[in-house]
């Protein structure tokens, strides 16, 4: 909670030293000395119109979003002040501003591109406990209902079924706190239409059973388990589920399931009785057990919650901090991969600046031979 605070507390000063900032930046152009001649008037039109701009933002995507735009258009503008620091020759017109303009408006441009667009990620991995390769389709962070409904979901679905997986996975937030009972079950609906030789799993993120009174988004995190069982979707909660003859798919709890007041389990107690020789793939949504999961010996741990670090260059906040042990991509400790998904979706944040939204493709295949 202090942390989260911190960061509450740091936005908030970041927003209104931008705001005086950019005002002082507005005021360079000089429009608003055209109307006084007394600079501490025109300052204050300057900075009644960043407020403005600011106001419209928070009306038009809300007032997280517009911050988000706000630091952005704050942080290119000090970077093309400072580079002007190097032309000598004085400029007749303030180039800097107009150039932190164009330059804001194309990054938030490619980020809000980048966030509502979907794109498939590839990974191999070679390893000798298969005879014969699997194709595994991962996705999470749908968090149905902020860039696209259940109808959207199924779109993307679609799309997903043209690589041919052999199994899906869901590593959680499926859906969202907000999202609304009709999205969850066209959502699930269109899961469960999706053709694989071994099935779709999943398993549950920290906003699936939802923060808030269920009556707020209309089902419980029962409801969503009830739904997806019904249309073919296995539900793993620290349980373990058998692939062909050589996989197994571990889904862990949530590991924010210990302040809801209930309980998830150790990897040691997950795969304590788990025969070795068959290939092991922990679904965990987020990506901060990495430790424990490579000394349990698994081969593959998949996993979402980060949304890549969405902004840059703030991404890699989470590890800084110690909540994640990685932002986005493979990585390899002692004999385990680890794979970390940028998400489907976002959360609230409508920008990724600093990643995409993607679905994984990872093809398990066997090593070659020396």
């Amino acid at each position: 909670m202090k942390m989260w605070l911190v960061i509450f507390a740091v936005t908030m000063i970041a927003t209104a030293l931008g705001v005086l900032y950019l005002a002082s930046r507005l005021y360079k152009f000089g429009v608003s000395r055209k109307f006084t001649d007394k600079r501490i008037l025109a300052y204050t039109i300057d900075f009644m119109a960043v407020a403005a701009l600011f106001g419209v933002l928070c009306a038009a995507l809300n007032t997280m979003n517009a911050i988000v735009c706000l630091i952005h258009f704050t942080g290119v503008w000090l970077i093309c002040d400072f580079a002007a620091l190097f032309f000598k020759k004085p400029q007749k017109h303030y180039y800097a501003g107009w150039t932190a303009i164009v330059l804001s408006v194309t990054v938030l441009t490619a980020g809000w591109v980048s966030d509502h667009g979907v794109w498939a990620t590839r990974y191999t991995i070679e390893t000798s406990k298969v005879s014969t390769p699997i194709r595994i389709v991962l996705f999470a962070d749908s968090h149905i209902g902020t860039t696209f409904d259940g109808k959207g979901f199924a779109k993307h679905v679609r799309t997903m079924q043209t690589e041919n997986p052999d199994v899906v996975v869901v590593v959680g937030d499926f859906v969202d706190d907000d999202t609304p009972r009709a999205d969850m079950l066209a959502a699930a609906e269109a899961l469960g239409k999706m053709k694989t030789k071994h099935g779709v799993f999943f398993v549950f993120g920290n906003h699936d059973k939802g923060y808030h009174d269920p009556k707020r988004r209309g089902f419980t995190g029962d409801d969503l388990i009830a739904e997806l069982t019904k249309n073919g979707v296995t539900v793993l909660q620290d349980e373990t589920a058998p692939i062909r003859g050589d996989i197994a798919l571990i889904g862990r709890q949530d590991a924010g399931e210990k302040y809801r007041g209930g309980k998830r389990a150790e990897m040691a107690e997950l795969v304590k009785d788990s025969d070795r020789s068959k290939y092991a793939v922990v679904l965990d949504h987020q990506p901060n057990d990495y430790k424990k999961q490579a000394e349990s010996g698994v081969d593959l741990v998949l996993s979402g919650h980060t949304h890549g670090g969405q902004i840059f260059p703030l991404n890699n906040v989470g590890v800084w901090i110690g909540a994640n042990d990685k932002t986005y991509g493979i990585e390899r400790r002692k004999a385990t991969d680890f794979i970390v998904t940028s998400g489907l979706s976002d959360w609230a944040i409508k920008f990724k600046t600093g990643t995409k939204s993607e679905y994984v493709v990872i093809d398990i295949v066997p090593a070659k031979k020396p």
